[in-house]
Parts: C-alpha cells; structure tokens; sequence
C-alpha cells in the first residue's frame, strides 16, 4: 500500500521524518516537488515495527531490473530494493557468505527462475532445505510459462507466480500488487 495523504502545515513534521502509524505501518514525511505542502507516505514495516521490509530482486536480466528500479520509483516505494544476478548470490546474501553482509530481516524475495549458474528452482530446492531460510516468502517473476516450471515452485511453497510477459505495463502493475501485499501481510522474522 503505498498511500501518500496531506498532512496539517502546522504539524511540525520535517522532509524525510518517519513516525509510527499503527497497524505495521510507518509514515514518512515527503515535500512535494515545487511545494512547501508535506505529504505522508506510508510504507510497510516489520509486524514488531522493528524496520522496513527488504525487498531481495533476483534476476540476472539487466533490462529487467531497470523496469522494476523504474516502478519502484514510479509507485514511491521506500523499501530497500536488493538484486542478486543468480541464485547463489541471493543465498550468499541471505546468508551473509562470501563477503557479503546478510540481509536483515524482515525480507521479501521477487526470484526470476532462468538464472545462470544457479536458477530459480534450485534456489527454491537450497532455501527450503535451510532451517534459517526455509519461512522465506517468495514471488516468482519470470518469462517461464511452462506448466512444468510452475508446479515446481509452488511445490518449493512460493506465494506467487507471475508472467513477465503477461503484464500490461511492465512491472508496474505486478509491483504495485506486491507492495500492497507485503504492506498488508506480516513477514517471518
């Protein structure tokens, strides 16, 4: 949910300021370009409202991580955006092998499956069998419309499967959907 409502002049608010506004949610104060009027933007946080959600993009297609940067920034969308280019890198990252800091918790996954090195459905094999990883919640995004590729990730428990190719503004419109669900679902810690 990415909800952006004025707020009173006088109400002492700065540029940039994040408060708590009940429900899982934070607000944070935005000026609009060219106007001394605030805005509230909320964004999702933590059920314990310890921080933002993460948002961990893996997908090893340049073309594709522009458009989703691109509606992340159209939707005003403050969660950390985080992109891996293949599966092991994501689990390094969730991990914090190899020279990679591990991603805080609370986290959400958008996985392509057509990776190299190591694909979506390995990923989804490796993250499962993991005691730490294994509550992770996982969109699929991919250009993969077998029938085949789709049983065996929501047989790994993913939350959703999306066709890139089957959406009308890019990934606009999935984005915006998946924002309003992490903004509305409590994460796993």
């Amino acid at each position: 949910m990415d909800t952006t409502v004025p707020i009173q002049r006088d109400g002492g608010q700065r540029d940039g300021e994040q408060r708590d506004v009940g429900a899982g949610l934070s607000a944070v104060t935005r000026l609009a370009p060219g106007s001394a009027s605030p805005a509230v933007q909320v964004v999702s946080r933590a059920p314990d409202g310890a921080g933002i959600a993460t948002i961990l993009l893996v997908d090893d297609d340049e073309v594709d991580l522009r458009a989703a940067r691109r509606a992340f920034t159209t939707l005003r969308i403050t969660n950390p955006l985080v992109t891996a280019r293949d599966g092991r890198e994501a689990l390094d990252l969730l991990r914090g092998k190899n020279g990679r800091a591990r991603l805080a918790s609370p986290y959400l996954v958008l996985l392509d499956l057509n990776m190299p090195r190591m694909g979506g459905v390995e990923f989804l094999t490796e993250l499962r069998d993991d005691p730490e990883l294994c509550q992770t919640v996982v969109f699929v995004m991919t250009n993969s419309a077998a029938a085949g590729d789709r049983t065996l990730a929501y047989q790994k428990n993913i939350a959703g499967y999306v066709l890139k190719q089957e959406l009308d503004r890019s990934f606009v419109d999935a984005i915006a959907l998946l924002h309003h669900y992490w903004s509305m679902v409590q994460l796993p810690d």
